[in-house]
């Protein structure tokens, strides 16, 4: 057992005999409750059966796990995989607790009659024909195609065109596909100018906005067509990239670069952040980099999508809804934090105590855990890869060493399916090709237009408006009073 795992199992969790010893199922319960608030850091009145796992900043995924190891050890009881996702509330462990003691509470209150979801865990709210996600097994496939296979052998703009259209393109089809894209790849000068207004202003925030802008500005922007909604999407793959490069040039005091007229998308892109044709190696870089991000089912910044297209709004507001979603630090914008958390660490020798000091705080340790996946997620291959052999090529391999450092670190809790994720090496692969840590999240949105835009498709072929329901907790049947009774005015 090494020094993080004794740790944790000393400093984190009450003793066994605390829970054995209790002979009343209150006493299970005040036990359990214990536990829940020490390993999470908080103090115990604000435990309830309705405290719910991600529902407070303190029960993240990485603290979520460390319980879980603390009920193994106190109740003497595997928690496996299925059972860890059961155990998503306080309600829940301590049912889970009591049956593996001494005696089940006959008295515990039976389920309300509403069941609330909390962020749609375990809701399927539509059938899909684009993305399939075995989180168990690590499995990722677009179209009946295996992530790894795309990464490997195809292009994005190849991915795109099966994101969109469901089948791969023949060689005809798919330069027909190239050339229509490059030619829309300009901005308007409106835009342009728009991006000099903000050109201190985050880069999602400039992306954000500046979509937004094109929305206004399209003259199919109120046509509700399936055809409408594809060449507006075709039109936000192509300019997204020149978009960004064009406010990472003029923040950085240059001239935007007009976009070329015969590069590859992928090559065009670095060609405009850089100012030169890029090297080979680069460019396949970036190629494997936006399929691997190009599309991921179902996730907050797709759902985000697919809710503004259910209400019939165009396409330009719907990914200006994925864009805001995306950009938030528990979704896209934790590719940013990762590189933030390679400064920290600042040395490999510094891992081990950075880690033991986040659990001690209830803090994530950031490129760590998906809400999805059990076992390694499938891009990370990809992304580890391209970021050893951009180290090795860049003689640059400290924040190499700094991630493998934390990934040692973080090893105990790989067996509860807190593994490495997509963000853990991507945003170190934009460093290494000398990009400001800022724009590690709009590379990763270059890729991921393709996934919003058919998510956004699909949602909109066979539309339902979105509408789910909060259940209501608050006061009922107050009587209101008029200010004038509440306080008589004061006469000077």
């Amino acid at each position: 057992m090494n020094e993080l795992d004794l740790h944790l199992r000393h400093d984190l969790i009450l003793s066994k005999d605390q829970i054995a010893i209790a002979p009343e199922g209150i006493e299970i319960i005040t036990a359990v409750d214990s536990l829940i608030a020490r390993v999470l850091g908080i103090n115990v009145e604000r435990i309830s059966n309705d405290l719910m796992y991600q529902s407070i900043r303190e029960w993240d995924s990485l603290s979520h796990v460390t319980l879980m190891i603390a009920l193994e050890t106190e109740l003497g009881t595997k928690i496996t995989d299925q059972i860890m996702l059961q155990l998503h509330s306080v309600g829940a462990i301590r049912e889970f607790a009591q049956t593996h003691t001494i005696r089940a509470d006959e008295g515990a209150k039976s389920a309300p009659s509403v069941t609330v979801h909390r962020g749609l865990e375990g809701v399927y709210i539509e059938r899909s024909t684009i993305t399939n996600i075995d989180g168990e097994r690590g499995v990722l496939e677009h179209r009946g195609y295996n992530i790894h296979d795309l990464v490997e052998q195809s292009s994005f703009e190849e991915t795109v065109w099966l994101l969109l259209n469901g089948e791969l393109p023949d060689a005809r089809t798919l330069t027909a596909f190239q050339e229509e894209l490059r030619l829309h790849r300009e901005l308007p000068a409106t835009i342009v100018d728009l991006v000099r207004m903000l050109a201190h202003a985050h880069p999602m925030e400039v992306l954000r906005t500046c979509i937004s802008a094109l929305g206004a500005l399209a003259c199919d922007g109120q046509d509700e067509s399936q055809e409408a909604a594809m060449r507006s999407g075709l039109r936000l793959i192509a300019q997204i990239p020149t978009l960004v490069a064009t406010h990472h040039a003029i923040r950085s005091g240059r001239e935007p670069i007009v976009p070329h007229s015969t590069l590859s998308h992928a090559k065009n892109f670095l060609y405009m952040l850089f100012g030169e044709e890029p090297l080979p190696s680069a460019v396949r870089f970036l190629d494997k980099d936006l399929i691997a991000h190009a599309e991921h089912g179902l996730n907050a910044s797709a759902f985000a999508a697919r809710v503004a297209i259910g209400c019939k709004a165009n396409l330009y507001a719907a990914i200006t809804a994925a864009i805001a979603a995306f950009s938030g630090s528990l979704h896209g914008g934790a590719t940013e934090r990762v590189l933030e958390l390679i400064d920290a660490v600042g040395t490999p020798e510094n891992a081990q105590a950075y880690v033991r000091n986040c659990l001690e705080r209830n803090q994530p340790v950031m490129g760590f855990g998906h809400r999805v996946y059990r076992t390694e997620d499938p891009r990370v291959r990809h992304f580890r890869e391209a970021a050893r052999s951009l180290s090795l090529e860049q003689r640059d391999t400290h924040g190499l060493a700094i991630i493998e450092a934390i990934v040692k670190a973080m090893e105990p809790y790989s067996l509860y399916g807190v593994e490495p994720n997509a963000d853990l090496y991507a945003g170190l692969t934009y460093r290494l090709l000398g990009l400001p840590n800022d724009l590690a999240v709009p590379m990763y949105v270059a890729g991921r237009i393709a996934g919003w835009i058919a998510q956004s498709l699909e949602q909109k072929s066979n539309n339902v408006l979105i509408r789910p329901r909060l259940q209501y907790v608050g006061a009922t049947s107050r009587k209101y009073r008029l200010l004038s009774t509440l306080a008589e005015p004061q006469t000077y």
